[in-house]
């Protein structure tokens, strides 16, 4: 008896694969989907290079790291971590050269003032007195003080209890070239005051313009006067004729 063929009624094999249910992305849509979210988040902000420098390069950047801080925000802003973060170097490293927030301060005022009366030695040195030269001593002093910040720092210093002292080229050094200045433009023909004169208007011009520097538009609004940049440059012409007229150094007669 001959063998019916199963064929024809069993039921068609399917080739294909039943589909995926719905709802669920398949592992490799599910990969690829992070992967486009992974490139489209932003990335985090790396971190500079530290870079390698021998300790005077170390303390020099700190410096200046600090100083434009200085002059951005006043004392207040200067913090180490952040100083430290400028420079690419690590916190322990700025207290390793300085100690401490204040001392490193204290270590830029310290810069400033030894660049600046460097400076006020040499113009000194060649000056020939007159109002002029004066002025733009004056204008060079008002600028470390207010411009750079160090006026405020100085005076916030002062306060604190710390005083300024370890200065390469100290303020004598400018009393010493403002009287040679004086005993050359008497020339011998009269008597020279003593020293002690010329170092009283010495400090008499640096407790002017540090006090300018920090409450001078208050100072002026006060009396009456305009209390803007312009009013600050006039005062300070008006210091420099005055300082002239005292030192006998007024060979421009207005």
């Amino acid at each position: 008896m001959a063998r019916t063929s199963r064929t024809a009624d069993a039921p068609e094999e399917r080739s294909e694969k039943a589909p995926a249910r719905p709802g669920r992305a398949r592992p490799a849509e599910v990969a690829s989907r992070s992967q486009e979210k992974a490139s489209r988040a932003p990335k985090p902000a790396q971190k500079p290079r530290r870079k390698r420098r021998d300790a005077a390069e170390a303390r020099e950047a700190i410096l200046d790291a600090a100083e434009k801080r200085l002059a951005r925000g006043g004392p207040a802003s200067i913090r180490l971590q952040e100083v430290a973060a400028d420079v690419g170097v690590s916190h322990p490293t700025v207290l390793h050269h300085f100690g401490s927030r204040e001392l490193l301060m204290k270590a830029v005022i310290e810069r400033g003032f030894a660049t600046l009366h460097t400076e006020l030695v040499a113009a000194i040195g060649g000056s020939t007195g007159g109002v002029a030269e004066l002025s733009a001593m004056l204008e060079a002093v008002s600028h470390s003080l207010s411009t750079k910040g160090h006026g405020r720092m100085l005076l916030w210093l002062a306060l604190e209890g710390h005083r300024v002292s370890k200065v390469d080229v100290p303020l004598s050094a400018v009393v010493d070239a403002a009287h040679g200045l004086r005993s050359k433009k008497r020339g011998g023909k009269t008597p020279v005051p003593p020293r002690e004169d010329t170092a009283h208007v010495v400090v008499l011009a640096a407790l002017s313009l540090s006090a300018l520097s920090v409450m001078g538009p208050a100072l002026l609004e006060q009396v009456g006067l305009a209390n803007d940049a312009a009013g600050e440059a006039r005062f300070r012409a008006w210091l420099a004729k005055v300082l002239i007229g005292h030192l006998d150094l007024d060979i421009e007669k207005d």
